[in-house]
């Protein structure tokens, strides 16, 4: 990864790393550094987005819905953090495997877009594009689920079915989930395990029998049983199968060898003890798939699933797609007739939803616009592309490479008087901080304000800004109609933190000084501790959550410090330069919450971490925001005021 010469005042990283996307890229000399001529300039270059659209909008194969405006592309403020998704999604043989591992032509387990008679079902979905860019982002916090993701991201509402975005969300609504299981590991105990629950014969099965003989009518699990035999040392294959009276097609296993025999007794009457070897067993059962099961065979199996916490005999779909999931077996058949029933799906409660920086996101584009995202219902995202599609780094160019859409007020002025628009919140900015310094001159920012305004459509602001103040009165008449939201991010009271972690955003007392202002008004907002980092900025939760209270903060979230992949070193570097005497004690500690790493992937604590350190912590948050009085999130916004000046045309439709 190259670095510029040091220092680079004012700038989160030095680091220029290769944009993933180009086949060459430039590296400095080992001693001397860039070579002042090849050197890319690291002062801040503004340059014209030229493109004709004032709305970003989901990119499904008919047409987009969930909409945000991006003034800028690009980030002066140079914080030093970005996150990493790992989201399990559910894939058509009811796997879940990480986002970042899908590619074009996968199936997916998927589901309609819009209500079909009254009611959403199932499909399969083939993966067409995946994307992949560096953007701002949210972590949403459910009961049983956590997923990092775009501000425009869209969510399936439990109550009112309704495609709402990650911005709408807040605490005391609810989103469609279905349950997440665990992918199960086919080892050599899941190999043996599906053998003894594949043999016709169950437990009456005897070596004497001088044969032992597997008849069915799907390919599928005769292929993969000759597939695990051939694992434990036997080769043989898959035969058609003659048999008077068949309706059907019929294929066979046969082995008749003493010694194939005596390896095929042991697989089937041994009892293994794990997990594993009970998945590998009620696979094999499920795809025997016999009308009438041996008795003793049966209660085998009813035994295995009652310790895994499944159905023997799944009847329901809920049942049936978390026995797909645990134990994987092998016909197709059955789990294609999954499709065009109901999805099992319950109403999941949102916890919390804070800010998770700008970090590398994964987008896909399904054939059905949608998909199972951490158990969670959602569509597709729509913003694209970002700076390594343009050609730029992800590094420092981020940070110097800002493009502006310079006529975006007057593009989004138009959208919004087309009778076409359907008023919805609008997220300012979806990608990178609106308030960055350069709309102190542009005013950008505060002009698209003004005609959200105009209109009534309602917006929400995440920022880290001050100049966030500047326009007070612009939300004020957005508030009168509970049309706006504004969120600024806080991550010390300690200036010198601060400013070795975010050195061109705005001092924290500045940050309090802008809720203040802001609240004064009568205008919605909140803070989120983001990102706290254990060793380093942990120790000042209450004081933080007490002054944004004081201030006239609404609600307060938070989230862990996360390093994954190059992030790690990135980060290591940074304390190397800015806190060398507390370097290891701030890795270690993070290491403490990540179990003994520097990033823990693991769904469901990746965010939060564990242990006794990620324990205080979270103590801490929720104490400090009882003694605050404040909750985690802000107020649910309304475009019931929405109107188009001079009036409207009827909607016909």
């Amino acid at each position: 990864m190259a670095r510029y010469r040091e220092p680079i005042r004012g700038r989160g990283t030095p680091a220029a790393p290769p944009n993933r996307f180009e086949s060459s890229a430039l590296e400095p000399d080992a001693e001397t550094g860039f070579d002042d001529e090849l050197a890319p300039d690291p002062r801040t270059q503004y340059l014209r987005d030229a493109s004709r659209s004032a709305i970003a909008r989901n990119q499904s194969p008919d047409v987009g819905f969930d909409v945000g405006i991006n003034p800028y592309r690009g980030c002066e403020h140079g914080c030093i953090y970005c996150l990493d998704p790992d989201t399990p999604v559910l894939h058509a043989d009811f796997g879940w495997r990480p986002l970042c591992e899908v590619r074009p032509g996968d199936s997916l387990v998927a589901f309609d877009e819009h209500c079909v008679s009254g009611a959403r079902k199932l499909r399969a979905a083939t993966v067409q594009r995946v994307w992949w860019s560096r953007k701002e982002t949210l972590r949403l916090v459910t009961r049983g689920a956590s997923a990092v993701t775009t501000a425009e991201h869209r969510w399936l509402e439990a109550r009112s079915s309704r495609w709402l975005r990650t911005s709408q969300l807040a605490p005391g609504r609810w989103l469609r989930r279905i349950a997440v299981e665990p992918a199960p590991e086919l080892d050599e105990d899941y190999r043996a395990g599906y053998v003894a629950g594949l043999s016709p014969a169950g437990d009456r099965y005897r070596h004497q029998e001088a044969y032992w003989r597997v008849v069915l009518g799907d390919l599928e699990p005769l292929e993969r049983v000759v597939d695990y035999l051939k694992g434990f040392g036997w080769l043989c294959g898959v035969q058609t199968h003659s048999r008077r009276g068949a309706r059907s097609r019929e294929w066979k296993v046969d082995v008749r060898s003493l010694l194939a025999l005596g390896l095929i007794d042991a697989l089937v009457h041994v009892e293994r003890p794990s997990a594993s070897y009970r998945r590998g067993y009620l696979a094999g059962f499920f795809d025997a798939d016999a009308p009438r099961p041996d008795p003793a065979a049966l209660e085998r199996a009813r035994r295995y699933a009652a310790a895994l916490g499944l159905s023997a005999e799944p009847r329901s779909l809920g049942e049936r797609m978390r026995f797909f999931a645990a134990c994987r077996p092998a016909l197709r058949r059955k789990l294609e007739g999954l499709f065009g029933h109901r999805p099992a799906w319950s109403a999941e409660p949102i916890e919390a939803i804070e800010p998770a920086g700008v970090r590398d996101v994964v987008d896909i584009q399904t054939s059905t616009g949608t998909f199972f995202a951490a158990g969670l219902a959602t569509h597709n995202c729509y913003a694209r592309p970002t700076h390594e599609y343009l050609g730029f780094s992800a590094g420092l160019d981020f940070e110097t490479k800002i493009v502006v859409k310079h006529d975006l007020p007057e593009l989004l002025r138009g959208t919004l008087a087309r009778p076409s628009w359907k008023p919805q919140v609008v997220a300012i900015s979806g990608v990178t901080d609106c308030y960055q310094p350069v709309e102190r001159k542009l005013r950008l920012t505060r002009r698209c304000l003004q005609v959200l305004a105009e209109f009534r459509n309602p917006c929400s602001v995440i920022t880290k800004s001050r100049l966030v103040a500047r326009d007070a009165d612009v939300f004020q008449e957005l508030a009168r109609h509970q049309a706006v939201s504004v969120t600024i991010s806080l991550t010390s009271l300690d200036p010198d933190v601060a400013r070795k972690m975010e050195p061109r955003a705005a001092q924290p007392r500045a940050r309090l000084a802008a809720v203040e202002a802001l609240a004064k008004a009568g205008v919605p907002v909140g803070v989120n501790l983001a990102p706290i980092v254990p060793g380093l900025t942990d120790h000042e939760i209450p004081a933080l959550v007490a002054a944004a209270a004081a201030a006239g903060a609404r609600w307060a979230g938070w989230q862990m410090v996360r390093l994954p992949y190059s992030v790690k070193e990135l980060f290591a570097a940074w304390l190397a330069d800015h806190f060398p005497d507390r370097r290891d004690k701030i890795l270690h500690r993070i290491e403490s919450i990540r179990d003994g790493k520097l990033n823990d992937s693991r769904f469901g604590v990746r965010h939060r971490g564990e242990g006794i350190f990620a324990e205080q912590i979270a103590e801490w948050v929720a104490l400090a925001r009882k003694r605050s009085g404040i909750p985690a999130h802000g107020p649910e916004l309304s475009n019931a005021a929405f109107r188009r000046p001079g009036g409207a045309q009827l909607d016909l439709l």
